[in-house]
């Protein structure tokens, strides 16, 4: 998968930094050195769906981010987090 840019909305970069302690560095790390790409479900707008993709940043934090691959290859960020036990587990395999 081919991502050529990020969106941020405000709303989303201050959540994910409140709630979750993830920076916008972090998802730019996960974004660009991922190989862990997955769809998630499709999206509300034809060709633009939910996909996460999970890494590992320069910290050594797991992290998963959700965002909506949009057809200029922008990722639309939806939410970012530490990976659950689960998805380390799964993360691993790979």
């Amino acid at each position: 998968m081919k991502i050529s840019g990020i969106i941020w909305l405000r709303e989303i970069v201050e959540k994910i930094s409140r709630k979750h302690r993830v920076e916008q560095e972090e998802v730019r790390e996960i974004l660009s050195a991922s190989s862990h790409f997955r769809f998630v479900e499709k999206g509300h707008r034809k060709g633009e769906n939910v996909y996460s993709a999970m890494g590992q940043t320069r910290g050594g934090r797991y992290l998963i981010v959700f965002f909506v691959h949009k057809r200029s290859r922008h990722a639309l960020i939806l939410s970012a987090r530490e990976m659950t036990d689960r998805e380390r587990k799964r993360y691993a395999k790979k």
